[in-house]
Order: C-alpha cells, then sequence, then structure tokens
C-alpha cells in the first residue's frame, strides 16, 4: 500500500526514528482507532494497548497457576517416594522387603498390578532361605536376557512378555512398565507395573521417575543377595 508514492514501510521507518513526531501531534492519539481483537467494534489506541495488555496479563496469570500446580504434583510424588523409601527401610525381616516393595509401591502411586523378580547374578548369588518367595520363583533365560538388555524401562503395550504372567490378574493387563534391577553392574530382577488401561505404560513416556523407582528398588533389593 502506497500514499502519494510513500510505502507504510517508509511511514513506520518515520515514525520510529521520530519519537517527537506524536509529541508535536499529540491530538491524533486520542482520534485514532484501532480494531478490537475481541471483536469487530473500533477502540481507541489507548482501548487497544490496555486490551493487549490485559490479554498478556491473562496469559501470564496462566503460565503461573500452570507453575503453581506442576510444583504441589512434585511435591506429591516426592512425599510418595519417602513414604515408599521408609516403609522399605523399616521392613527388618529381609523375606517380607520385596512383598513391602511391591505393596507400597502400588499404594502410593495407585498402581493396579505390580510384582518383582530377582535372581542369581554371575558375581553374586541369592540368598538360599529366600528361594520360596515369590520373588525368587524361577525365571527364563530368555526373559532374563530381555531384562539385561534393558538400557531404560520398557513402557508400551503387553505383548506377552514372560513378566506380564507375574501379575495376579495378568488376563487384564494391556500396558506394562519393566524396570530393570541392577547391582554391581549386573542385571539381577526385574520390577513389573500393570494396567488394564492401554494408555497409562505408553512407548512416548518420560521414564525419568521410572528409572529413581528403579534405583531405589535395586539398592533396596540387593541386600538379598549373598557375597
Amino acid at each position: 500500500m502506497t500514499l502519494q508514492g510513500i510505502t507504510e514501510d517508509e511511514i513506520a521507518n518515520y515514525l520510529v526514528h521520530t519519537p517527537g513526531f506524536f509529541e508535536r501531534n499529540a491530538q491524533l492519539l486520542a482520534s485514532i482507532q484501532l480494531t478490537s481483537p475481541h471483536g469487530q467494534r473500533a477502540v481507541s489506541l489507548q482501548e487497544r494497548q490496555m486490551e493487549m495488555l490485559r490479554d498478556k496479563i491473562r496469559g501470564l496469570e496462566k503460565r503461573i497457576i500452570e507453575m503453581i500446580r506442576h510444583s504441589q504434583e512434585n511435591e506429591a510424588i516426592a512425599d510418595r517416594l519417602h513414604r515408599w523409601v521408609r516403609a522399605m527401610l523399616l521392613a527388618h525381616d529381609d523375606r517380607r522387603l520385596p512383598e513391602v516393595l511391591v505393596e507400597t509401591l502400588r499404594h502410593e502411586f495407585l498402581i493396579p498390578q505390580a510384582a518383582v523378580r530377582i535372581w542369581s547374578t554371575p558375581e553374586r548369588a541369592l540368598r538360599d532361605e529366600l528361594g520360596e518367595l515369590a520373588a525368587a520363583q524361577p525365571v527364563s533365560d530368555d526373559a532374563r536376557s530381555f531384562a539385561a538388555s534393558l538400557n531404560q524401562p520398557y513402557c508400551g503395550l503387553n505383548s506377552g512378555f514372560e513378566a506380564s504372567k507375574w501379575l495376579e490378574d495378568s488376563a487384564h493387563i494391556t500396558s506394562l512398565a519393566l524396570v530393570p534391577l541392577h547391582h554391581g553392574g549386573a542385571c539381577y530382577g526385574l520390577l513389573v507395573l500393570g494396567s488394564p488401561d492401554a494408555t497409562r505404560y505408553t512407548s512416548d513416556m518420560g521414564v525419568d521417575f521410572l528409572l529413581q523407582v528403579g534405583d531405589i528398588a535395586s539398592a533396596a533389593l540387593a541386600r538379598l543377595l549373598s557375597a
């Protein structure tokens, strides 16, 4: 668009570099009419600036509310982790530790089903007196190899994994989180979290929290291994 050979860019450039223009022509500011962003009505320049400022404030308020919500969620997760760790520390009977670990984890984080299995490694053996525990029942070589191959927890659909059969009601489990347990550089177990909700554990979800859970569980259950 041009006005007597002058382009809009030239007009804008002149106004930017001539701050005294509106001081000398203050009456223009009051007469300028713009379209409101909230309708087709005409508003003054001052009203348009106020509307833009209100929109910006609303956006900032929304971000602050989201930050507060995330902070509250993180605090709640930290409290649940604290209670989980405390319950395991209070489990002085090693034979009850796997049960306490699984049941407290389920309760605190509302996990429909969970189970854990641990086994001997070339470096360390599972203690003999724990052999009757559910957590110490036989695990196939394929399942052990799969667990050892996980660089991070697996999250996704239940594709008939052997580990899903460790859950009480495995027939209704559609999504899983499989968390490997490590000690001394070797994988010695697998924590299984299952849900009938196919969207509970998905391949695109973040695993930072599950990594933390795996580290804690690995450290806690390592005391069931002999030297």
